[in-house]
């Protein structure tokens, strides 16, 4: 697909999606409870792993009342981490790599979340998906983070075809301009949460349909 053609659909999906969404934001792209800094953002991406949305959102605001900076969770104890995030699932198991990636950044980059991908996918728990969400949306740095809303929909509307979620990254890179990179996560998650809902999509609410290969082809 022409790159004009992925501008034109993050044009539509922007004005219907104004904000977007990112891991641990309410359904309205908005936060009571804390502001997207690169911990938060890092933190809340881990725990958006293999688990729904509002999920995310559960065990990001209940760790964040009690436990809101790098040096509060690597003094935690898991059992009480892994109580707090039990609504993201796998609550072991991701308090253990919360835990670890604190301790880290406390000890290899003074307290801070770096801003480079290579040493994102440095920490546990953290591949290319976490650190391109830190990127984008904690940095501000062009970067396609692609979770199962973005990975699936490409591959419905037929601007990918591809197997993976990294395959479909790269992919996206070469048909997407630099500049629009973080609308594709930003805008994609929004409509997949509320329209093209997995299994259920609602194409006749759909702003986008008649630039999706499987609304076409279905109608043909």
């Amino acid at each position: 697909m022409p790159e004009k053609d992925v501008t034109l659909i993050l044009d539509i999906l922007s004005k219907e999606y104004g904000r977007g969404a990112y891991p641990g934001r309410n359904s309205e792209g908005l936060s009571p409870e804390w502001d997207p800094t690169p911990f938060h953002v890092l933190m809340a991406t881990i725990l958006s792993q293999r688990t729904k949305d509002n999920n995310t959102r559960k065990a990001s605001d209940a760790l964040f009342r009690k436990f809101d900076s790098a040096e509060a969770v690597a003094n935690a104890d898991i059992d009480e981490i892994s109580e707090l995030i039990r609504p993201s699932g796998f609550p072991y198991q991701k308090g253990k790599a919360l835990i670890d990636v604190c301790t880290i950044l406390i000890k290899e980059y003074g307290s801070e979340v770096p801003s480079d991908l290579d040493e994102l996918l440095k920490l546990p728990k953290v591949g290319r998906k976490t650190a391109n969400c830190v990127r984008s949306y904690a940095f501000g740095l062009n970067a396609i983070c692609v979770d199962t809303h973005v990975h699936r929909i490409a591959n419905l509307m037929g601007l990918v075809k591809t197997r993976t979620p990294d395959e479909t990254e790269f992919a996206l890179m070469r048909i997407t301009p630099e500049e629009r990179w973080s609308d594709i996560n930003r805008y994609i998650v929004r409509h997949g949460q509320t329209v093209c809902i997995p299994n259920h999509p609602r194409c006749d609410r759909c702003q986008i349909s008649e630039m999706c290969a499987r609304y076409t082809d279905g109608i043909r």
